[in-house]
């Protein structure tokens, strides 16, 4: 059984896309939708850059999610169509295009919003997130609470054994660091990140983009979405568009949306986008599973090869 799962923020790099729609009209037309749909040339962005734009939270949301669905669109005209998505923070919008439960374009508008809504949340320098390596999910909530004097830090990427992203107030997060290596993590390591994403200081960002997604037309998904917010298949349009709201302050449960995935039937992974960091993520998870990552045309014709029919 196969999975398509999209990759969040992080995977983003200038030519993604490039390729694509050179050798692929279904891809070139992606860009072209996406180009009207934001009235901006998004597309010689992903392509061309200049990096620093497309670094910037609010055009790397849609840049990433044109180059997902550009991804899905070339994989699925050639036969390889999944039985369950799932995507990872930003991609789980991605998902819902692929499921048909959002608009391309309405999810390029939403989740511009949502990066500028996520940058003006937090002042650029005063939250942080951390990924601490080799400590369990108890630890790390316990270094987190011991950690904050009144301040927010929080689990907020559950992504892997032993792999769990915290985020919060910059200082709070430094603190439950060094708590966290003093209950035996392996690693703590700051992450380059403009926005604390998934915890209490993005309550701003879900009061603002909560009436937009509710809003929207929304159908229920052709294809179930494991949500980041429980593990749960969200097979109708109320509970999808409740898992989107709700994961802006939620801990992205990537651990168990993989273990739900595979208790599902699911043993061929296929990361649709730019990078290989969920496949990573899952081979770690679900261990002898089949892991692809499909982001050009020579890895769409290799998945085309081993999954199409």
């Amino acid at each position: 059984m196969i999975a398509f799962v999209f990759p969040g923020q992080g995977s983003q790099q200038v030519g993604m896309g490039s390729l694509l729609a050179d050798n692929f009209p279904e891809c070139q037309e992606t860009f072209e939708q996406a180009d009207s749909a934001l009235g901006i040339s998004l597309s010689s962005l992903c392509f061309e850059g200049p990096a620093e734009r497309l670094m910037l939270t609010e055009y790397t949301q849609p840049a990433l999610v044109a180059v997902a669905v550009a991804v899905a669109r070339a994989l699925t005209a050639r036969g390889v169509k999944p039985a369950l998505l799932a995507g990872h923070s930003l991609g789980e919008y991605s998902a819902h295009v692929e499921a048909g439960t959002l608009s391309f374009a309405d999810v390029l508008r939403t989740v511009r919003n949502r990066g500028r809504y996520m940058q003006e949340a937090v002042p650029v320098g005063a939250g942080a997130m951390a990924a601490v390596m080799g400590l369990d999910e108890p630890k790390v909530v316990q270094a987190c609470a011991e950690a904050a004097e009144g301040q927010v830090v929080s689990p907020a990427n559950l992504n892997a054994p032993g792999q769990i992203v915290i985020a919060g107030d910059r200082e709070a997060v430094e603190r439950a660091g060094e708590r966290a290596r003093a209950l035996g993590a392996r690693r703590v390591v700051a992450l380059a990140v403009s926005a604390p994403f998934h915890c209490a200081l993005m309550r701003p960002v879900e009061e603002r983009l909560a009436p937009e997604l509710r809003s929207l037309v929304v159908s229920d998904p052709v294809v179930p979405v494991v949500a980041n917010l429980d593990a749960e298949l969200k097979c109708d349009a109320a509970s999808s568009i409740a898992a989107l709201v709700g994961q802006v302050t939620a801990p992205v449960r990537w651990e168990q949306v993989v273990r739900r995935l595979a208790s599902e039937g699911v043993d061929t992974y296929v990361e649709v986008g730019p990078g290989s960091v969920l496949g990573g993520l899952i081979r770690r998870i679900h261990r002898g599973a089949r892991v692809l990552s499909v982001s050009d045309p020579e890895s769409v014709a290799g998945a085309e090869s081993m999954l199409a029919g």
